[in-house]
């Protein structure tokens, strides 16, 4: 066991890193421990104007707004949506990046196959404000690329309504994902490939097996791991937007009053509740039971995980 005076001496040693987890360490007490605090005004009839000590002397009701919201007209349409968006992510932007991160493994050129990489994760860094531009200017009935493209093709003989219809609303949410952070994914997926042992492919090859046969026998059960440890993380990420938790971002810029009925969300339904109704006791209980069963969903998937495959992730 080391010695109180050589703990010391190492830590002294390391004087400027332990600053960098000094500030990492201050940032989370700062920004998400203490304002844990907060969470007692969604149990009393907390009001903006008593200041930060109303929240010891604000009158308490219970669970009187978590049954409020419960009995919203709001409610089913906004549980539906918030579900339906990450379910529908899970089904098709969760298998796209593990797919990707295999063809991507396949190919040869090394030259090629780097510009392929950071083209593909280059849109993760583009904010959703700048994607909701580019989708209005791509998708608008007024002079849009993609419907003036399909108008000059005879496709079409009016503008389709991207932007406005309800209907279109899901899809387009879950392809604007796809195309965001599908390249950011299939990074996990490229270590997990990259630290397969090759002499697993050079005996499978010598046994006859081809590349399809490989990618089947070798390479999916090698990267299973991280698969299943994504799977968990959008599992208890279902109520906040799946993978990426993009939900938000994504109902706010380009939800609008014609096609709420399928992009209003829990999380915008916050927001509009808490800073734009000023009902910031409602919007904590709100906000509660989303983390609440956002906990249960995460542990529900992983202990799941364990009992059918034996991996996950604590």
């Amino acid at each position: 066991m080391m010695s109180k005076t050589g703990f010391w001496k190492r830590l002294s040693g390391q004087k400027i890193l332990q600053c960098f987890v000094l500030l990492g360490m201050l940032y989370l007490v700062i920004f998400s421990f203490i304002p844990m605090f907060g969470i007692i005004i969604a149990f009393k009839d907390y009001k903006i104007s008593s200041g930060v000590s109303g929240f010891i002397t604000s009158p308490w009701v219970g669970l009187k707004w978590f049954s409020e919201f419960v009995h919203d007209y709001k409610f089913k349409d906004l549980i539906r949506n918030t579900l339906m968006i990450s379910f529908l992510k899970i089904l098709f932007t969760f298998p796209a990046p593990i797919l990707f991160a295999i063809l991507l493994n396949e190919v040869k050129n090394q030259v090629v196959k780097r510009i392929i990489q950071t083209t593909s994760y280059l849109p993760h860094f583009i904010s959703w404000v700048v994607v909701s531009g580019i989708l209005f200017t791509f998708l608008s009935t007024s002079g849009g690329v993609i419907n003036n493209l399909l108008l000059s093709l005879q496709v079409i003989s009016k503008p389709l309504p991207f932007l406005y219809d309800p209907n279109y609303f899901w899809g387009l949410a879950v392809i604007s994902d796809m195309w965001k952070d599908m390249g950011w994914w299939a990074i996990i997926f490229l270590a997990a490939i990259a630290g397969i042992d090759p002499s697993l492919y050079e005996a499978a090859q010598i046994d006859g097996a081809g590349r399809i046969a490989r990618i089947m026998h070798v390479t999916i059960p090698a990267i299973k791991g991280a698969i299943i440890i994504v799977l968990i993380l959008s599992v208890g990420g279902l109520l906040g937007g799946g993978m990426s938790n993009s939900n938000f971002e994504q109902s706010y810029l380009l939800g609008n009053a014609l096609n709420s009925e399928r992009a209003e969300i829990v999380q915008t339904y916050i927001l509009k509740a808490g800073l734009a109704e000023g009902r910031f006791a409602y919007a904590a209980a709100v906000d509660l039971i989303q983390s609440v069963l956002s906990i249960v969903l995460l542990f529900g998937s992983n202990y799941a995980a364990k009992r059918i495959s034996g991996t996950s992730l604590f």
